[in-house]
C-alpha cells in the first residue's frame, strides 16, 4: 500500500527540481562532494574574517570602520549570514553522516593508520571529526561571546557598546579564561584546515597527482597563516593601547 502522504512530497520535489539535489546526497561520493564544496567557501570566509581582524592591530577608529561598514550593509549582511549557516549547517551534518559511513563501511575511502596497539587503527577522517568537534564549539563559543553578547562572567553585557566593536572585542580578550580557549581553538582550526583543505579537492575530485602536491602545500601554508594570524590577535591585541 503506497503511502498517500509521500506522493504529494515526490510531486513537489519534482517540479521545484531537486530530485538530483536528493540523488547526490544519498550516495556517499555525494556527501563528500558537497562536504568539499561547503568546506572551501568557508576557508573563503575564514580567510575574509582573518584578514578583516587583522584590524585590530591598526587601530580602534580602523577596526570600528571596518565593522560599522558591515553592519550598515544590513540586507547583504542578513544574506551573508543565512548563507554562512546553510553551509556551515550542511558541511557539519555531511561531515557527521560520512563520518558514520566510514566507521560502518569495510571499505572506506580514507587512508587509515594502524597503531602499535593490535586491533585499533587511527584515520585521517578521525582526526577530522575530532578537530572538526572542537572547532564546532569553539565557534559557538564565538558567537555567544562576539555575536550575541550572552557571557555573563565578562560582563559582556554591561560593558558592550553597538557602536564600539573595538572595545567590546576587548572585553572579551581580556578574560585570561578566553584567551586560552580562544588560542586553543584557532590553533585546532588550523590542524583542522591542514587535512581539510586537500581533503576537499579530493573530495570534489580534483586529485590528480600532478597538482596534489601542490595543493597539499597550499593548504599546509595556509593553515598556519590563518592559525598563526588568528592566535597572534588574541596574543597581541588585547596588550595594545589605541
Amino acid at each position: 500500500m503506497t503511502d498517500s502522504t509521500s506522493q504529494p512530497q515526490a510531486g513537489l520535489i519534482d517540479q521545484v527540481g531537486l530530485r538530483w539535489v536528493l540523488r547526490l546526497l544519498s550516495s556517499s561520493i555525494g556527501q563528500k562532494f558537497v562536504m568539499g564544496v561547503t568546506g572551501l567557501f568557508l576557508t573563503g570566509f575564514v580567510v575574509a574574517h582573518l584578514a578583516g581582524n587583522l584590524l585590530l592591530f591598526v587601530g580602534a577608529d580602523e577596526y570600528n570602520e571596518y565593522a560599522h561598514a558591515l553592519h550598515n550593509q544590513k540586507e547583504l549582511l542578513i544574506i551573508a549570514e543565512v548563507g554562512l549557516l546553510v553551509l556551515f549547517v550542511a558541511h557539519v551534518y555531511l561531515a557527521v553522516a560520512t563520518s558514520i559511513g566510514n566507521t560502518t563501511s569495510r571499505n572506506s575511502q580514507y587512508v587509515m593508520k594502524q597503531t602499535k596497539i593490535p586491533g585499533r587503527v587511527i584515520g585521517a577522517n578521525s582526526w577530522m571529526f575530532a578537530s572538526g568537534a572542537v572547532v564546532l564549539g569553539f565557534l559557538i563559543l564565538h558567537l555567544i561571546d562576539m555575536r550575541f553578547g550572552l557571557r555573563g562572567d565578562l560582563k559582556y553585557l554591561a560593558e558592550s557598546d553597538p557602536n564600539a566593536p573595538y572595545h567590546n572585542t576587548m572585553v572579551v580578550l581580556n578574560s585570561p579564561i578566553s584567551r586560552v580557549i580562544y588560542f586553543v581553538g584557532v590553533v585546532v582550526l588550523g590542524v583542522h584546515l591542514s587535512h581539510g583543505f586537500q581533503s576537499a579537492f579530493q573530495s570534489i575530485g580534483l586529485n590528480h597527482p600532478k597538482y596534489m602536491p601542490l595543493i597539499k602545500v597550499i593548504g599546509k601554508i595556509l593553515a598556519v597563516v590563518i592559525a598563526v594570524g588568528f592566535a597572534s590577535i588574541v596574543v597581541f591585541v588585547p596588550g595594545l593601547r589605541h
